[in-house]
């Protein structure tokens, strides 16, 4: 793994990159957008197992506020899925990408829909993990059970060794823009019609967050397979509740798009 720092007007945004075991990667790289409490680190050996399987370098990074990326500066605000996308091209320039394959968890999922869209030149594919397309009881339920469990101080202690003292930002973050007014009604529609490259919508079996009407409606919306891939006895996190069963529901994916 390499790491690195981007230079951004907003402030550095830590990075990583993983590279296949194989002296020239030829295919695109998948860049990964991650939850809403995650961060690089958080990804635990899934890019690495990702790189090895496919052939393909893996980039991930900590977005701003979060893991090792600077503060952001005050409250998020409610635009922060679509305003990722504006983030993006310090990336594609930073990494030279001329085209990549995005792959987003739980609300990344939603960030990386909107990359897809905004950079439809150079997206060829899209994978969504455990997304979001629109606000449930279950999504709003989830995240207030998530926020009573961190009123306990191992449970904030936890959040701090990965993001420093920006954990109270981001768990207030998570928790207030799910819970705001904007939100209410808010749906990933828009962006999805805006994916002209195949989609694959991976779903655990008892996600906390979301139901299976979520990856449905990315699947339905985007182009490609028209029903979600469900991993069985799985929750809210397939890159850690069980990594080697979701790279193996990639692997096919993202072998199609070499022939396509």
């Amino acid at each position: 793994m390499e790491s690195l720092t981007l230079d951004t007007p907003a402030g550095g945004l830590h990075a990583a990159r993983w590279g296949p075991d194989t002296t020239a990667a030829t295919r695109s790289p998948v860049v990964l957008l991650h939850d809403s409490l995650g961060c690089v680190a958080l990804w635990r050996d899934f890019p690495a197992r990702l790189a090895e399987a496919s052939g393909r370098e893996v980039i991930a990074y900590d977005r701003l506020g979060y893991g090792e990326s600077a503060p952001w500066p005050g409250h998020q605000p409610t635009s922060f899925i679509a305003d990722e996308a504006e983030v993006f091209p310090a990336l594609r320039d930073r990494f030279g990408l001329a085209r990549f394959v995005v792959l987003g968890h739980s609300v990344g999922g939603g960030m990386a829909t909107e990359i897809a869209g905004r950079h439809a030149d150079a997206c060829e594919a899209l994978i969504t993990v455990a997304a979001q397309a629109f606000t449930e009881p279950r999504t709003l339920a989830g995240i207030r059970e998530a926020e009573q469990a961190f009123q306990q101080p191992v449970a904030m202690a936890r959040l701090a060794k990965y993001h420093g003292d920006k954990a109270e930002w981001v768990l207030r973050s998570w928790v207030d823009n799910w819970h705001s007014e904007a939100f209410a009604d808010w749906t990933l529609d828009d962006a999805l019609h805006r994916v002209t490259c195949p989609t694959l919508a991976v779903h655990g079996e008892h996600d906390e967050y979301g139901s299976p009407a979520q990856p449905e409606r990315i699947a339905a919306l985007t182009p490609g397979p028209k029903a979600p891939r469900i991993l069985s006895q799985c929750g809210h996190v397939p890159h850690r509740e069980c990594p080697e069963r979701l790279v193996a529901a990639l692997l096919p994916f993202l072998a199609a798009l070499e022939g396509a």
